[in-house]
Parts: structure tokens; C-alpha cells; sequence
């Protein structure tokens, strides 16, 4: 599996919402070296936790910029938000039943989950928020 690498596209131009979508890629690079090497299950078992958590949080973060600027697509975000800390809740809960065996399709699915969120639905909040002058003051 490959590593999750920082790169100029998946920055929104956000320093708070960037600085929070590289703690969540290093989360998951740990994880993804810690199923590579063999690391113990309640290891994995946690390094997971940390990464559902901290993504809980920046979710959270994120909600509360949009609110402060009056971000009209607030509620779609947010609802895609919840769908994927559901989805990710699944992928934990089949983890913890399988002795917190992580496989490699587990590592693709939370690669995807991470930058397709990150390139797809935070891109347009980005872009509409810097058309419409939100975030002028947090850049």
C-alpha cells in the first residue's frame, strides 16, 4: 500500500481545514505502516480509533467555519459527514469482529475515504466559500 503524501491538490487553500487533512493523512500513513509491519491488533485497534476520532473533530471544526461564515450548502456538508464517520463506523465495527484483522481492501477503502472527501466535496466548499468571500478573514 502506498503512502499518503502531502501534495499542493489537496490543499483547499484553508490553513486551519489543510493543517487538519494532514494530521488525518499521517494518521493513516501510521496505520497503513502498522498493518505493513505486523503491529499488534489493539494497536491497529487504536490507531484507528485515533484516525475516526480525529476526523469526528475536524468534521466538527469544519461545520463550525461554515456556520460562522454563513455557508448556504452547510446542511449537504454536513450530511456527508455523517454518512462517512457511518461508513467508516461499519469498516471499525468489522475490524473489531475479525480480532482487528486490517486487510489491504480495509486500507484502500480509508485511502479513498480520506482524499476522495478531501478532492471532491472540500474542493467545492473552498471554491464556493472563496467566491462568495467567506473566508476572507481565516486565509
Amino acid at each position: 500500500m502506498k503512502e499518503l503524501r502531502w501534495d499542493k491538490i489537496l490543499s483547499v487553500g484553508v490553513d486551519e481545514i489543510d493543517d487538519d487533512h494532514r494530521r488525518l493523512l499521517d494518521l493513516f500513513n501510521i496505520l497503513n505502516h502498522s498493518v505493513q509491519e505486523g503491529a499488534e491488533p489493539e494497536y491497529l485497534e487504536a490507531v484507528l480509533e485515533e484516525l475516526i476520532n480525529c476526523t469526528v473533530w475536524h468534521f466538527s471544526h469544519e461545520e463550525r467555519l461554515m456556520l460562522k461564515y454563513g455557508y448556504e450548502r452547510h446542511q449537504d456538508h454536513k450530511m456527508e459527514h455523517q454518512e462517512l464517520i457511518d461508513s467508516v463506523k461499519e469498516l471499525q465495527h468489522k475490524i473489531l469482529q475479525s480480532d482487528n484483522v486490517v486487510t489491504d481492501q480495509d486500507l484502500e477503502f480509508l485511502e479513498r475515504w480520506l482524499t476522495e472527501h478531501i478532492l471532491s466535496t472540500d474542493m467545492k466548499l473552498s471554491t464556493d466559500m472563496k467566491l462568495g468571500n467567506y473566508l476572507i478573514q481565516v486565509m
